[in-house]
């Protein structure tokens, strides 16, 4: 299967964070996904460094997409941010990797880290399978 094409095909439609926040699929595979995140001026909090809203809606995102990797449909139950570092770069990415997925819920990790590769944070998300399948499908 080509799970970043069909990452791509069925996340093209979330506009909010494909369009208006520019988040853009790297790479995607069972229970995994990347993405990265170009710093724009409307990233930027009042002390020049990227929003937390901006780099949990990455977080989150990339979460979906691993998440999401296979059928049934998945969404989240809780989700929880550790910063660690102010972002003052010019582009971040996200890696999500699953810790467990269980029949009715999963736990997933997402290390947010700048182009250097400092680490700036660190999600958890649980998710819950639905009986549906995945919109697109």
């Amino acid at each position: 299967m080509d799970y970043l094409a069909r990452a791509k095909g069925i996340f093209s439609g979330d506009v909010y964070a494909t369009e208006t926040t520019g988040i853009v699929i790297e790479d995607a595979g069972s229970d995994y996904a990347r993405c990265s995140l170009e710093i724009r001026r409307e990233h930027l909090n009042v002390s020049d460094t990227v929003m937390g809203g901006a780099i949990y809606t990455l977080a989150d995102f990339t979460f979906a997409i691993a998440a999401n990797s296979e059928n049934p449909a998945t969404v989240s139950l809780t989700g929880q941010i550790t910063y660690l570092n102010p972002a003052a770069c010019k582009k971040l990415t996200a890696e999500a990797r699953c810790l467990k997925n269980g029949h009715m819920t999963s736990s997933y990790i997402v290390d947010v880290t700048d182009e250097n590769g400092k680490t700036i944070a660190s999600a958890s998300f649980t998710g819950c399978k639905t009986n549906k399948n995945i919109k697109g499908e």
